[in-house]
């Protein structure tokens, strides 16, 4: 596992508590009541912000989240020598048609996953250039093969700079073809959104077919759905295992971005585990981000759940219930969540098929079983989940292993823990920098240390 604070660089200038060891958190004396809105969607900004650039004419996005990976994102685009601005949390950018202004760029994404997946593709549509694209520790480890391999199928020229299959990377402006790609789906859906990104500045129609199954299919509804947005003419099938795409261009437009359901579920989280109740007034069923359905585990675990078209109130039972096995294969970013709350279940909860967080910013799976081990609970790991009994978590020093979703998830044992600490929490910046404000709002001691 990565040692704390090894991923510093990786932070951006919005990242929040990076010269802090740990927080020690103590809840509130009773249940969370409370009714807030989170922050702009990482999905949805990251997704905006590689359309706006490859447009053509100004975008104006409202409601970005302003988090490490979006101020990555938009230092990508000004070092390929777009015009970007941003006031408060809109951004404006001045596309550049599927062309960069900037023949050669050195362009680093942090800890990325969604713009090192996205940005490659984005690169290799342009006429000519040479981009050298580095990343963080963590992500030089995770997988980028897969889609190396589909750019390469559609004569995109790009190379390794040090390790076959992993960052730096050198992508030299050559154009796509076009005509027909196979892009494995079990690994990350992330490969086939940033094909599908790019496709509408290939020379001829593209077609993308899926092997193997996709993870997380929403991610790519809504990639299909924000390139539509941009004027893109695409057809796909119901399943997704095949999409094709015309030849077009993006057109800039103003949008405003939804909310991230993704953050939402720790209050949904807290509400449930401290038999309060919490609103999210800015999230609701009209949104396609599958951590929404989160709220659904929850009412198995004995919550009750309402939810319209734009805001969702969870309230907590007196009693979380356990004893049974749970699929997360639609919203894996809340295994971390779950396995926290199973803790303080009744019985012991069995989490599947998430074989694939193994290679997130941790091993997500190995990284929860040993810090939840750490609490004196007994965690049994398998290879795509792993099952958590509850107990009685005392307070000690928990490691998130630079991982934004173990911080946080971490984090919500305080309520049986008061005293909890969590290492390194600026590694929450990477998707939601005021998490810890959000805690102090709710009741939550928290206490740099």
């Amino acid at each position: 596992m990565d040692e704390p604070h090894a991923d510093l660089a990786a932070r951006s200038p919005w990242s929040r508590l990076n010269d802090v060891a740990a927080l020690r958190l103590t809840p509130p004396s009773g249940p969370i009541m409370a009714e807030l809105a989170v922050p702009g969607s990482k999905s949805v900004t990251n997704r905006a912000i590689v359309l706006a650039g490859l447009a053509e004419g100004a975008s104006e996005l409202s409601g970005i989240l302003k988090s490490d990976d979006a101020w990555w994102a938009l230092a990508a685009l000004k070092a390929l020598g777009l015009q970007v601005e941003v006031a408060g949390e809109t951004a404006r950018i001045a596309g550049g048609g599927g062309a960069w202004p900037a023949e050669q760029a050195e362009i680093y994404i942090g800890a990325a996953g969604t713009l090192g997946r996205f940005l490659p593709p984005a690169l290799a549509v342009s006429a000519s250039g040479r981009y050298l694209v580095r990343a963080s520790r963590r992500m030089s480890r995770r997988p980028i093969a897969p889609l190396v391999q589909a750019l390469r199928t559609l004569g995109g020229r790009l190379d390794y700079a040090a390790e076959t299959g992993r960052f730096p990377l050198i992508v030299h402006g050559a154009g796509l073809a076009g005509g027909e790609v196979t892009i494995p789906g079990n690994v990350s859906s992330q490969f086939t959104s940033g094909v599908l990104l790019a496709a509408p500045y290939a020379r001829e129609p593209l077609t993308v077919r899926v092997a193997g199954g996709m993870v997380q299919p929403a991610y790519v509804h809504i990639t299909l759905a924000m390139m539509d947005a941009f004027g893109a003419e695409l057809e796909a099938e119901g399943d997704l295992s095949e999409v094709r795409v015309r030849p077009g261009r993006y057109r800039g437009r103003s949008l405003e971005l939804e909310a991230d359901a993704s953050s939402a579920a720790y209050f949904f989280a807290l509400a449930a585990a401290s038999g309060g109740e919490v609103t999210v007034n800015n999230i609701g069923s009209a949104t396609l981000q599958p951590d929404l359905g989160f709220v659904y585990v929850l009412e198995r675990m004995g919550a009750r759940v309402e939810i319209s078209p734009t805001r969702t109130t969870v309230r907590g039972p007196k009693k979380l219930r356990g004893g049974f096995e749970v699929s997360l294969k639609e919203m894996s970013d809340q295994t971390p969540t779950l396995a926290a709350l199973a803790a303080l279940a009744d019985a012991p909860l069995t989490i599947t098929e998430v074989a694939h967080v193994r290679n997130h910013e941790s091993d997500r799976i190995a990284a929860m079983a040993a810090e939840l081990g750490k609490l004196g609970l007994h965690v049994e790991e398998h290879p795509d989940g792993l099952t958590v009994w509850p107990g009685a978590p005392r307070p000690t020093r928990l490691d998130p292993h630079d991982d934004h979703r173990l911080a946080m998830s971490l984090a919500l044992l305080a309520l049986r823990a008061p005293g909890l600490e969590i290492a390194n929490p600026g590694s929450a910046s990477k998707t939601f920098p005021q998490y810890w404000e959000y805690l102090k709002r709710l009741g939550f001691d928290v206490k740099p240390l």
